[in-house]
């Protein structure tokens, strides 16, 4: 395991933007479709889905590319500077700079919003969307449910402490202005000009993000071919090895589905 680890953290390459923080990605070079995995909020490029789904390209000639978004991981940046806005530009600045041909998208989570907006940004390049937990305008729409003294109270600290349970402060600290950024990327108030296939796959144990929202998501998009899978025990990581077993399998079907059209 040791001797993995270090070959993972050996390889990083950097992506060098003259206007923006260098990002961290790790690169599989192979035939297409390609494989883009984006990883949920305040995660990184080594979680387990990205290293299964890794494995998986590998073993089978596809690229497959994982990175950094801007202030998280490896990449350069500063994460309270971040918002919804400058992480779709990451997205869109792998599509553009290390792809080429069609790509399918993994979005984990937070990741699953940004694949959103990278398919309505680059159509021609974005040939499926597979979604884990899609946390479309999720941020926003927990917001807007607090009290409206809350949302005062929190426009006047400037910060807003989510409640999580993956750090030990048990909470994310927000801007109040990374908020009002987001809602300028919110998807699921009207139709979403996406028409590749899509698979969306969501636990229903999920406490985190609820299932539902994959329902939204696959109402709202103008693609027929669209699939929500639910996991009734499923978590919100969906890290279990059937889990991982899932993801894989529904990639690979892509895989094969682009290859015949």
């Amino acid at each position: 395991l040791f001797l993995l680890v270090c070959r993972r953290k050996s390889s990083v390459s950097f992506l060098t933007r003259p206007d923006r923080p260098n990002l961290a990605y790790h690169k599989l070079k192979g035939r297409n479709p390609g494989v883009i995995f984006l990883p949920g909020f305040n995660s990184n490029m080594n979680g387990q889905k990205a290293t299964a789904l890794e494995d998986f390209c590998s073993s089978l000639g596809h690229a497959f590319i994982r990175f950094d978004y801007t202030g998280c991981g490896s990449s350069n940046g500063n994460l309270e500077e971040c918002t919804i806005g400058k992480w779709r530009k990451d997205v869109l600045s792998v599509l553009d700079e290390l792809t080429d041909g069609p790509q399918i998208l993994v979005g984990s989570s937070l990741g699953g919003w940004l694949m959103l907006h990278a398919a309505i940004a680059r159509p021609d390049k974005v040939a499926a969307l597979v979604g884990v937990a899609v946390a479309a305008d999720h941020l926003v729409t927990t917001f807007r449910r607090l009290s409206i003294e809350a949302q005062k109270e929190i426009e006047e600290k400037g910060e807003w402490k989510f409640p999580t349970k993956y750090n030990e402060e048990g909470y994310y600290s927000l801007t109040y202005d990374f908020i009002r950024e987001a809602e300028n990327h919110c998807v699921l108030n009207s139709p979403i000009p996406i028409t590749c296939p899509i698979r969306l796959i969501h636990g229903m144990k999920d406490d985190d993000v609820p299932w539902q929202i994959s329902m939204q998501v696959a109402d709202r998009v103008l693609s027929k071919d669209v699939d929500v899978i639910l996991r009734k025990t499923g978590q919100h990581r969906m890290s279990e090895k059937e889990d991982t077993k899932l993801l894989v399998n529904t990639v690979d079907d892509l895989i094969d589905k682009l290859a015949t059209l």
